[in-house]
């Protein structure tokens, strides 16, 4: 399950949703912007950074990790970008590591800074900690286990969304549904519109073998309402124009060329839309085979 994907998608939908976990959140926590920025000279990918207004002089900057597996540590990474870490036991090591070396270069920018860890269980969680004894036990660092934060039916529902990635799939789906059925009470058209498409998002990937219809029954919604259903129609659209394209380049390159080997047919499968575009300009020249896998041979 792509949890990355998902975090990073609930941050940048509601930025302030980070500060809701906190004792003690900024007061102005609703003007933060998610971000994600790169440090060089060693280069450092930190995904997971929530910038103060900048209208507002120096304030506090917050870094936020999201830990779900003991094998690998899922970075909050764009969809674009999605970054792994295999160093788990040394996720302190680098989260330290990095915020410290981005704070140092950005000091004029910032006035202190602050990391939030989220885990699902504390069983999640870094064996060997002595290490970093001070900073743990300090208000600087935050560690957030979501199975602690209570029933997912009296939190806010935001959060509720973050809990929601970790139930298991016999819990999943009456509370998915729950979640999708309280959004509509109680959130505007656009941040109920928003909540459905995450709910969809971690139901499509918490069950990836279910039909359309299935998780449509499953979440007692229609897909076709949500962005993640209208992807993934213009995907299939695309996949259809693929196809035709290809379908009416092989009959007239038969007409013009003759009929096509088994080897020539199974590259011009290969090819792109944007190539069989380009393919379907070219065969107007053609007068013989030599012709086209000449042009393939360019391609």
């Amino acid at each position: 399950m792509r949890r990355d994907s998902i975090f990073y998608k609930l941050f940048q939908q509601s930025p302030s949703l980070l500060f809701e976990l906190l004792t003690n959140p900024p007061i102005n926590a609703e003007l933060y912007r998610f971000d994600s920025v790169a440090v060089k000279e060693p280069k450092f990918e930190i995904d997971g950074v929530f910038l103060p207004p900048e209208n507002e002089g120096t304030g506090v900057v917050y870094f936020c990790e999201v830990q779900f597996q003991k094998a690998e540590s899922a970075v909050l990474g764009s969809p674009q970008v999605e970054q792994l870490s295999k160093t788990d036991e040394q996720l302190y090591e680098r989260v330290f590591a990095e915020s410290s070396l981005y704070f140092y270069r950005n000091r004029a920018r910032f006035s202190d800074w602050q990391a939030i860890i989220i885990y699902p269980s504390r069983s999640m969680e870094q064996t060997d900690i002595h290490p970093h004894r001070g900073l743990l036990n300090s208000e600087q660092i935050h560690r957030v286990y979501l199975d602690e934060l209570g029933d997912i039916r009296q939190l806010p529902i935001w959060i509720a969304l973050m809990v929601l990635t970790t139930l298991d799939d016999e819990l999943a789906p009456q509370e998915a549904r729950y979640l999708v059925e309280r959004s509509s009470v109680e959130q505007p058209e656009t941040a109920n519109k928003a909540i459905i498409e995450l709910v969809t998002t971690i139901m499509v990937y918490k069950f990836e073998r279910l039909s359309r219809k299935e998780v449509e029954s499953m979440l007692g919604i229609t897909l076709k309402e949500t962005r993640v259903y209208r992807e993934i129609k213009e995907e299939g659209r695309e996949e259809g124009r693929e196809a035709e394209a290809r379908s009416l380049i092989v009959r007239q390159l038969t007409k013009r060329v003759g009929e096509l080997p088994q080897q020539v047919r199974e590259r011009i499968e290969s090819l792109s839309l944007e190539q069989l575009e380009n393919l379907g300009e070219a065969l107007l020249d053609f007068t013989s085979m030599a012709d086209l896998q000449a042009w393939l041979s360019t391609q």
